[in-house]
């Protein structure tokens, strides 16, 4: 009997006991819920961060430590450019009806354009360039025998659009520096298109053509991003006849023909890319 009794009394003990740890063990919960609720009730974000920018990104207008100064060997340029042209009106010789007009020389006007150039390196030193552009210039007989048969200094002839590409070989002095001037030689021929006459005067002009001078230089002023200055001298004749209209009345079938070195000299100035 006593031993029956030992055991209850031990059972009743390992009960007790089992029951004060589930006690416990709720009463500690909830401090753990407690300590979690900074996460629960933490603010949510309203705006993820932007990501940082890749080291090696260098921007369009920006120079880099990846960026190439100066220009050199495979380098392709596209320049945009305001462009002078100047006719030089050198050496005029004017006919009527074959007669040559003593004193009588060609004004041609000034004009000014854009102009788009086309420029690659064969070497560091030597680059090959293609400008175009097309210009209106009004076009006059001034002066000498002409004046007196038509009793006017100036008699306007008409007008006239030139397109004189201009292929150019350049020396550059300084290549992989950002101050890089140049000397060039080249070639242009010169088309006249659009050629209207003045007072029903029809007007009318061959092909030409001649050697070309240029110097200039160019400057990078940020990236890939150049300033260039170019002066071109070129050298052209220009054959011209003009007949008809106001002309008649000095004769049916009356012609005027005029040859002269146009040698424009050609000042531009721009902007220029290199890819």
């Amino acid at each position: 009997m006593a031993k029956i009794r030992s055991l209850l009394t031990a059972m009743v003990a390992g009960v007790a006991a089992l029951s004060g740890t589930a006690k416990a063990q709720s009463v500690a919960a909830p401090a753990a819920t407690g300590a979690n609720a900074q996460y629960v009730n933490a603010p949510i974000m309203k705006q993820i961060p932007n990501a940082p920018r890749p080291t090696g990104h260098c921007g369009i207008f920006e120079t880099c430590a990846s960026t190439k100064i100066g220009l050199g060997r495979g380098d392709f340029m596209i320049r945009l450019s305001g462009v002078g042209v100047l006719p030089q009106d050198r050496d005029s010789k004017v006919s009527l009806n074959g007669t040559h007009q003593n004193g009588t020389h060609i004004s041609t006007t000034n004009q000014a354009m854009p102009e788009l150039t086309l420029e690659y390196f064969i070497t560091d030193n030597l680059s090959v360039d293609l400008i175009a552009t097309s210009t209106r210039h009004e076009v006059a007989a001034v002066g000498g025998d002409l004046a007196s048969t038509v009793g006017s200094h100036k008699t306007d002839v008409g007008s006239a659009w030139v397109l004189p590409p201009t292929l150019t070989f350049a020396w550059h002095f300084r290549p992989h520096k950002r101050f890089n001037p140049y000397v060039g030689v080249g070639a242009t021929a010169m088309w006249f298109h659009n050629m209207h006459g003045a007072n029903g005067i029809s007007l009318n002009s061959g092909f030409t053509g001649g050697p070309s001078v240029n110097v200039g230089f160019d400057y990078q002023i940020v990236g890939n991003w150049f300033f260039n200055a170019d002066v071109k001298q070129m050298f052209v004749r220009m054959h011209a006849w003009a007949k008809g209209g106001v002309l008649d009345s000095f004769g049916a079938g009356t012609k005027v023909r005029a040859h002269e070195s146009l040698d424009p000299t050609v000042v531009s100035a721009g902007i220029a890319y290199r890819f």
